[in-house]
């Protein structure tokens, strides 16, 4: 768990000094570093995404995924959790509509930290193998992102870093009973359904056009399901 905290913490401390070089920039100094966090989470969502091997499966997860939460109304929950973290920890007077951004930074950034290859081979190797290289590795990347995201998105972001050591401590503290189940094809299609996520979040940015990330959340079980039945059914 120690390489998990580590991670959480520089998140932390990433959110902190981007908060405050935030507060130096002008109106054109804030668009351009949103627009670069933007071209920067297509590139890595890309990079992601065409790793998959199985096209049907991933297609599926997507499409699948989006009518499932778009059906529940995961984004809509994410926004009310960062309305009550916003009204919970900003100082008295804090604008209302800040819920929003808040929320907004919490779900960018912790889909990004959590859905790459490196958080689920990081934590498996940390927990069945005492290896934190992987773990400690990403903490330095995720700390860097982390900054450009809070300059970008605010303090939401650095909430991300509970996401981070809820998920990664799971996984770590677990690995010893699920990696027998985890193959390198699922973990591949996991990290390229998370890819297009973190391309949602680029397109947003970008303001290219407005996606409801959060309700494609479930494609990441669907494709965990669905690799399991590629030796079953080869066509997916």
């Amino acid at each position: 768990m120690i390489a998990t905290i580590i991670n959480a913490f520089a998140i932390i401390l990433g959110t902190v000094i981007g908060l405050l070089a935030r507060k130096g920039f002008s109106e054109k100094a804030r668009d351009a570093v949103y627009n670069a966090t933007g071209v920067i989470s297509l590139v890595i969502g890309i990079t992601m995404a065409i790793r998959t091997e199985h096209v049907l499966a991933f297609a599926i997860a997507i499409i699948a995924g989006g009518l499932i939460g778009t059906a529940m109304d995961i984004e809509g929950a994410v926004y009310g959790l960062g309305e009550w973290l916003r009204r919970k920890f900003s100082r008295p007077g804090a604008a209302e509509g800040s819920g929003e951004s808040f929320a907004y930074g919490f779900l960018n950034a912790s889909v990004l930290f959590c859905v790459g290859a490196m958080a689920l081979v990081g934590s498996f190797k940390a927990g069945a193998e005492g290896d934190y290289d992987l773990i400690l590795t990403k903490s330095v990347m995720d700390g860097v992102i982390a900054i450009m995201f809070a300059g970008a998105m605010g303090a939401g972001v650095g909430f991300s870093a509970v996401s981070v050591l809820v998920y990664q401590g799971i996984l770590t503290l677990a690995a010893s009973w699920v990696k027998p189940f985890v193959t390198a094809t699922m973990m591949t299609e996991l990290s390229a359904v998370g890819g297009a996520l973190v391309v949602m979040i680029g397109i947003n940015l970008l303001g290219l056009k407005k996606i409801r990330t959060g309700d494609f959340l479930p494609a990441l079980v669907i494709v965990v399901v669905l690799s399991m039945l590629f030796k079953y059914i080869p066509i997916l």
